[in-house]
């Protein structure tokens, strides 16, 4: 059952909406490289659209009816939005689901040391990453840095031209015997991924500073530029990532390399899919974007968090008919995509892969009725019946979608949200995108799967 490649069906018209919706996509992954980046845009966007607070109405007394479009945030990390159909709401709700948290390296609470007249930054690595890959690349940091005052400072620092990038060292070739006889897992080690930060000392120190220097200058330049101090640190939120915009890929510009694909390509599918519905639907579409799925969706930003029952338990309170069966019932009824990206194919290293069963650039958005590790450990493992009403859903919006698995059966494997959500007794199955080098510092998808998805998400929107 080989699946067709979507390029081969395009015309012209399909290729110019495809077009435009990878140059939002570009910019979205360009203004969002955090979560809490993420999720101001995503507000901001969802305003624009026509959405508004849900915590807003709920103050002002404004009972929430069919047609309304609301959003509730979570933390600045986490956010969902509703589009309020005319069924009653205890039916059930058509829910995309995708994750905003990517593999980064996060700057530790006492970070900044100096060796040697040279100023690093230590860090801990969020998400499943091989470290080599992080070394001799041009990166930035983004996040927050809160005083104790409560004033927060925004930090981005490597992304304009002008800006200045950070730096992992790594050892010389002619010097490496040694290192390139150990595993990869252990060529670089976690506590070796410290940031460059700086190299030139201060001048005119008292004694007792003199040693450190280099680090005192950057102290300096930090305080000057942002107002902060060393200690500020404690309170700080601060990520490394790769520096440098989403780029176009391969020189029929048919690919989109970037950082944080994995899986801001499908939330902001997703994203567009429900800003796109602009007429009352019958059911109630909702967009739940969720953090902390790298490391498990824990927290209470994750998905295992009660954020998402919380906010139906305040949107069913605001229509006036609240009840804890209600949220049960309304939870349990709803069909979810959990919008997930797949193992790409790559013909590189094809014996990880199955070939019958792997997902294909090019070839539309994946559905993955399981995943999990081996045994299919840690799986939500999709009835047959709700495939069978995806597939429909699909075929007939005429959207190019394939079936995979996560790799060869022993290879290991990976998990979604998916299972999560399955605990409230929802229909749920992943669906997303092929990407290729996942979790690398620089990720690889397919312009045509970009635009499937999104397709395969309005019709979900509509049909499910």
């Amino acid at each position: 059952m080989e699946r067709r490649n979507a390029w081969l069906s395009y015309k012209e018209a399909d290729e110019n909406e495809m077009e435009k919706l990878n140059r939002a996509y570009r910019e979205f992954l360009n203004k969002g490289k955090t979560e809490r980046e993420c999720v101001t845009e995503i507000v901001k966007q969802a305003e624009a659209a026509g959405y508004e607070a849900l915590e807003a109405k709920i103050s002002r007394g404004d009972k929430i009816q069919a047609g309304d479009k609301v959003y509730a945030v979570g933390m600045k990390k986490i956010v969902a939005l509703f589009h309020v159909g005319t069924e009653e709401l205890s039916k059930g709700m058509s829910i995309l689901c995708a994750h905003i948290d990517s593999p980064r390296l996060d700057i530790k609470q006492n970070p900044l040391y100096e060796d040697t007249d040279l100023a690093y930054l230590d860090t801990h690595y969020y998400g499943g990453v091989k470290k080599y890959q992080w070394v001799t690349l041009p990166l930035a940091m983004h996040g927050v840095v809160v005083k104790k005052d409560g004033s927060v400072v925004d930090i981005s620092i490597g992304e304009d031209e002008d800006d200045p990038v950070l730096y992992i060292t790594d050892l010389l070739i002619h010097l490496a015997g040694k290192q390139l006889q150990k595993k990869a897992a252990e060529v670089i080690e976690g506590e070796s991924l410290d940031i460059l930060i700086g190299s030139r000392p201060l001048a005119d120190l008292p004694d007792d500073k003199k040693k450190e220097a280099v680090k005192q200058n950057v102290l300096k330049i930090l305080n000057e530029k942002y107002g902060i101090e060393e200690e500020d640190f404690l309170s700080a939120e601060l990520e490394i990532v790769p520096a440098g915009k989403a780029r176009e890929c391969g020189l029929d510009r048919s690919m989109i390399a970037a950082y944080g694909q994995d899986d801001r390509v499908c939330a902001y599918t997703s994203l567009a899919a429900m800003l796109e519905m602009n007429e009352t639907p019958k059911r109630t579409g909702c967009c739940l974007l969720v953090d902390k799925e790298e490391i498990g969706s824990v927290g209470a930003t994750g998905m295992q968090s009660r954020f998402f029952e919380n906010s139906v338990a305040e949107l069913l309170d605001g229509m006036g008919c609240y009840s804890e069966l209600a949220v049960r019932r309304a939870l349990r009824n709803s069909s979810m995509l959990s919008s997930d990206v797949s193992a790409g194919y790559d013909p590189a290293y094809s014996e990880a892969f199955e070939k019958k069963n792997a997902a294909y650039l090019g070839r539309g958005i994946v559905l993955n009725k399981f995943t999990g590790a081996r045994g299919k450990s840690g799986s939500n493992d999709a009835n047959a019946e709700y495939v069978a009403r995806v597939r429909k859903i699909f075929d007939d919006h005429d959207v190019a979608f394939q079936t995979a698995e996560l790799g060869k059966v022993d290879f290991g494997g990976g998990g979604t949200i998916a299972y999560i959500a399955a605990l409230y007794g929802m229909e749920v199955i992943d669906s997303g995108v092929a990407v290729l080098s996942m979790h690398s510092p620089w990720e690889v998808t397919s312009k045509a799967d970009v635009y499937e998805a999104y397709k395969a998400y309005k019709a979900f929107l509509l049909e499910a």
